[in-house]
């Protein structure tokens, strides 16, 4: 046998820790990573028949954020990724549910996002657009929260006791007008069939004394489009470019909406024109500002708030609706 020196040794144990930080780098661990992507221009993802797209300097521009599962030395060093942020699983896969069913709430999200942007666009631009709300649709359900092993995302809440739920806001009025602990009566559309759940409100740890169940939910509705829109996103997933998508198409529509300035965009948009919060900005914001874009509007509120820790010269601003985008951008000064 060879006799172990010192320096074989040493070897031998740098060959042992390569391959402990090779292992670490390749195995997947049961956590997820958001990494910032490059932002992207609306109009090539966009058809109008007898449309094309304005030729000019400016543009509109959505982003999105890397998902995907982390690796050990990610999770136990997130640093080593700029821009990263490492969640554990239940915050992207909900207990009880697949990868592949996330994916494909993501994929149904952005179809219906797609929807009320061209149904918001079309308004803006003087048609008329029947779009009638239906309900408040499910997009996550909270760990721990009542709602938890009850109810589902795509599942559509459209009664809470005697009252008729036609949007979120509806929801929000019918479960903050009863005091916490109220044992709610709930009827959900799932699939082809009404079902009926029962849970009691609990209290909101972020606003003192109000009552929530635990649910992300966004518009559910049936639009009728007096024309023929199309947004092909790819593997985009999530509803979070419903903001860029009603601008560009508006912009395609024949109104000047970026004023010759390449625009970024985030944010749900409603059938009532109003932008809801999105998650995810940090790393929006990092990919808007690698994109070399120089404006971004955002959802008002926490949103703007924590797009405006990374900005670091990216100029931000908040909305509420798409009105206020509009007329943020039409008074845009200075912009390179």
């Amino acid at each position: 046998m060879r006799r172990l020196t010192p320096s074989r040794l040493a070897g031998l144990g740098l060959f042992l820790l390569a391959v402990v930080v090779l292992a670490l780098w390749i195995l997947p661990s049961d956590s997820y990573i958001f990494l910032p992507d490059r932002a992207h221009p609306v109009a090539p993802l966009v058809t109008i028949p007898g449309r094309k797209p304005p030729h000019d300097s400016g543009g509109i521009y959505f982003v999105d954020v890397f998902v995907r599962k982390a690796t050990w030395l990610e999770r136990l060093f997130p640093g080593l990724r700029k821009g990263a942020t490492v969640v554990p699983a239940a915050a992207v896969v909900p207990p009880g549910t697949s990868e592949k069913t996330r994916l494909k709430e993501d994929q149904q999200a952005m179809t219906r996002s797609q929807d009320i942007a061209a149904a918001v666009a079309l308004r803006a631009a003087g048609y008329k657009v029947r779009a009638n709300p239906t309900g408040a649709l499910v997009d996550d359900v909270v760990p721990g929260a009542p709602a938890a092993g009850k109810l589902e995302p795509t599942d559509v809440i459209v009664r809470v006791g005697d009252r008729r739920i036609r949007t979120p806001a509806d929801l929000r009025s019918a479960i903050s007008s009863r005091p916490v602990g109220t044992l709610l009566r709930i009827v959900v559309s799932r699939g082809r069939t009404l079902r009926t759940v029962e849970l009691r409100s609990a209290r909101d740890p972020r606003v003192k004394g109000r009552p929530v169940i635990g649910v992300v939910v966004t518009q559910n509705a049936s639009i009728d489009l007096p024309l023929s829109v199309k947004i092909n996103a790819g593997s985009v997933g999530g509803p979070s470019a419903g903001l860029a998508f009603a601008l560009d198409l508006l912009e395609q529509l024949g109104r000047d909406v970026d004023h010759g300035h390449r625009i970024a965009a985030t944010g749900e948009i409603e059938l009532d024109g109003s932008v809801q919060p999105i998650g995810g900005v940090k790393q929006k914001t990092i990919g808007v500002r690698k994109t070399g874009i120089r404006v971004f509007l955002v959802p008002a509120g926490d949103n703007a708030a924590e797009a405006r820790r990374y900005a670091d010269g990216l100029r931000i601003v908040p909305v509420k609706n798409f009105q206020q985008a509009l007329q943020a951008l039409a008074t845009l000064q200075n912009v390179q």
